[in-house]
């Protein structure tokens, strides 16, 4: 069957932004609607191919996008409301894929 992974030198970067809470969850709480509508819009945009909670939830969460260079992700990751109202912060780590899986080949293939 061969190696299930495939060499791409050419692949688009990926960003691995991971949220730490700032504030305990009663200065959190009042900015979930807008981070989840925040969640949904770049969803939406195929910005954002994963986002979720980290385990436990009380340490953050965690999102893979792709589709933007570095400047582009942070302006996006400023954007998040849990950012503006200073209850949370990202560390993002950008991604130059050496391999990646064929069932996710053709999705970040529409980088380039």
């Amino acid at each position: 069957m061969g190696d299930p992974i495939h060499e791409t030198p050419e692949a688009p970067v990926l960003h691995l932004l991971r949220l730490h809470l700032a504030a305990p969850e009663e200065a959190v709480a009042p900015h979930v609607p807008g981070h989840v509508a925040y969640l949904e819009r770049h969803h939406a945009r195929g910005t954002f191919l994963l986002s979720g909670q980290t385990v436990p939830t009380e340490d953050g969460g965690a999102i893979l996008a792709h589709g933007t260079d570095r400047a582009g992700i942070e302006r996006i990751a400023a954007e998040d409301p849990f950012v503006a109202h200073g209850v949370a912060e990202y560390v993002i780590t950008t991604l130059a894929p050496g391999r990646v899986h064929p069932a996710l080949a053709p999705l970040l293939a529409e980088d380039g």
